[in-house]
């Protein structure tokens, strides 16, 4: 039997959770490359509704998942500021799909990552991230707000919980299976 592997992108603005995600469900230590947050971030990193984070990742981070004796993912996070997307694009290439991390306090800065996986056509489902406590929001408002398609599915989760982090991979991976050919 041979192991397939599929690497998967978490992205989404600065400081949704995605290494939060990454390191929550990676079977291995996570490889990090977060840094302290320095005088360069002023004026240049929207810290509103992020006042007490002190460590930003500025270029990415890796983990590894088992699924089953067949399938490995490798989890690639993204950095979430604009300064860093120059790593996008190598972080994505050859992506099975995208968990797109949401921080309902701070929309606008989920809407360059939606933008980039369907220019690509990349697969992706969107993760709300409940991190910060309850949403206020229902999925519909968050729909309509991100101006998502119908296609695109949306879920809720919180990166700090393995269970709940598996489960917006698990959503990923089915919405990649549903989009596959069936045979005739």
């Amino acid at each position: 039997m041979e192991r397939t592997s599929a690497k998967v992108v978490v992205a989404g603005g600065f400081g949704a959770g995605k290494t939060t995600l990454v390191g929550s469900v990676s079977e291995i230590s996570p490889l990090t490359t977060e840094e302290v947050m320095t005088e360069a971030s002023v004026g240049v990193d929207d810290l509103a509704g992020l006042e007490e984070k002190t460590r930003t990742t500025v270029a990415l981070d890796f983990g590894r998942i088992t699924i089953n004796a067949e399938v490995v993912l490798y989890l690639f996070g993204t950095p979430g500021q604009d300064r860093f997307w120059f790593m996008w694009d190598e972080l994505a290439q050859g992506a099975l799909g995208a968990v797109v991390l949401v921080d309902t306090r701070r929309l606008p800065a989920s809407f360059a990552s939606i933008d980039y996986f369907e220019r690509r056509g990349i697969p992706f489902v969107v993760a709300v991230n409940t991190f910060y406590g309850e949403c206020a929001y229902t999925d519909d408002e968050i729909r309509s707000a991100l101006q998502l398609s119908a296609d695109v599915p949306l879920t809720r989760c919180d990166a700090r919980q393995r269970d709940s982090a598996l489960d917006a991979l698990i959503r990923l991976l089915q919405h990649v299976l549903a989009k596959l050919p069936t045979a005739a």
